[in-house]
Parts: C-alpha cells; structure tokens; sequence
C-alpha cells in the first residue's frame, strides 16, 4: 500500500483536496480530526495539555475551548511549541494505527494521511511520497478572514505562525494548486489519483 502524506497550510485548499479525493475512492486519515478525539472529555490527552496551558482553556463543560486555545497558542510562540510537543507524537501513532489497519485489510492500493503540520513536526518522512497543496499568502488570509471570522490581523498571525508553503513545495513530490477555480483544483487532483494509482500499481512507492 503507497502511504502519501498530504500538506499545505493553514487555509490553503487542502481540506477540499482531501474531500476530493474520498469522493475519488482513495482513503484518506484526518489528523485534525485524530487530534479532536484525543483531546475529547475526561481523555488523557486533554488532561495532559490542561496541565500545561491551565484550566482557562477548558469549557464550563469539561471540553476543550479551542477558541481560547487557538488564541493562547498563536500569541505565545513556547505555549504553541509545548502544545505540539504534547500532541504531535500521539497524532502520529494514531495516523501509523489507522493506516497499518487499511494496510492489513487489503485491496487499497493508496492511503492518504492529510495533516497541516507534517513538515514542521518531520512526521513528513514516514511517507513513501508527499504532496503539498499550494496557494498564495493573499489566499490564505482571504479565506481565513471569511471562514472564521478573523480581522486581517489575527489571520495573518496564523498564516505566519507556520512554515512557508513556498518552503513546503521544495519538499513535494507532486504539488497542487489552488489559487484557481474549483474546476481547476478538480483536474489536478483527478490527475493525482491516476499519478498515485500508477505508482502503487508499479509497485515503486519510494522517491526516485
């Protein structure tokens, strides 16, 4: 089974690629979505990030308020760094879990693991190949503004507080871009699983 680590950042079309991709029948472990489990009430995971940023980022619920969190740990560059530290490598087992599962079972020719920090966690090197999905910093922003809300400030803090996706795309192996339409991102991604499929099918997965 090729196992394909899908990137970019923040706002930057990936969560769209990795829809695509699902709709084309290729599967694909959310590592956002892994995060949110672990950190679900009364988990170990959460108990751990409450002993290192307090219990101000918790609801009156018991839950994670990841709006108070979001906001401590783009403002704090260590209290990001210790958050990351905490969940990074809990993340990663769990994607390694999943994926050994697919694996076992059989008949899937590619999986895909989408997560937003696998460069900067260097979980990226686990992956026969990586694709990063591309846009422009003005995007990014844009889109972020829209989607949740922030004034161009707070949005160009969190588009900041990662890695370059001008640095990310030195790494690819395959690069999508989406600062087209949605038709445009469409054909590159159909693209994509046909590159995907003939390399698992030559059975080549490594980087040449």
């Amino acid at each position: 089974m090729l196992r394909v680590g899908l990137t970019g950042g923040i706002a930057s079309g990936k969560s769209t690629v990795s829809r695509m991709l699902i709709l084309r029948g290729i599967p694909v472990i959310d590592a956002d979505l892994i995060g949110r489990e672990l950190v679900a009430p009364g988990s170990e995971s959460l108990r751990a990030v409450v002993a290192a940023m307090g219990e101000e980022v918790l609801t009156p619920e018991g839950g994670l308020d990841r709006a108070r969190l979001g906001e401590m740990i783009f403002s704090d560059p260590s209290k990001r760094r210790r958050l990351e530290e905490i969940l990074h490598p809990r993340i990663i087992a769990e994607q390694d879990r999943r994926l050994d599962a697919l694996a076992a079972r059989g008949g899937v020719p590619v999986a895909v693991v989408d997560a937003a920090l696998m460069i900067e966690s260097g979980g990226w090197r686990r992956f026969d190949l990586l694709v990063v999905v591309d846009c422009g910093e003005a995007e990014q922003i844009a889109r972020l503004r829209s989607r949740n809300g922030l004034d161009e400030a707070a949005a160009l803090a969190r588009v900041r507080a990662q890695m370059p996706l001008s640095e990310k795309v030195k790494l690819a192996d395959r690069v999508i871009d989406t600062r087209g339409s949605l038709e445009e991102t469409e054909a590159q991604v159909e693209a994509l699983v046909a590159w995907l499929l003939e390399r698992s099918n030559a059975n080549s997965p490594k980087k040449d």
